[in-house]
């Protein structure tokens, strides 16, 4: 859970899906903790749909690829790496 609220503020990290992860280990540990992320506003919606549809919300999707875009663009302006670096970098972020 502690990885999916880092992931809010850091733009390479995703968050979706480590409430997802965490919603499942608390299902079967610490029930009360599940029930705060399914009722939650802003998480609660994205694990139900998960759960119930096995689908990641569109707008969690634009969220992730903006972050990847961002991130990989710092990569870019602040190593410059050569071309061969800067193509696997790329290849290891593409679905």
């Amino acid at each position: 859970m502690a990885t999916g609220i880092i992931g809010i503020f850091l733009p390479l990290l995703p968050t979706t899906i480590f409430f997802i992860l965490a919603a499942g280990c608390f299902a079967k540990s610490n029930p009360r903790l599940e029930n705060w992320i399914l009722t939650h506003p802003k998480i609660g919606p994205s694990v139900i749909q998960w759960q119930e549809h096995k689908v990641i919300p569109k707008k969690a999707k634009i969220f992730a690829f903006t972050g990847l875009t961002f991130g990989y663009l710092m990569f870019l302006k602040m190593s410059h790496p050569t071309i061969l670096l800067a193509v696997t970098v790329a290849s290891s972020c593409a679905p």
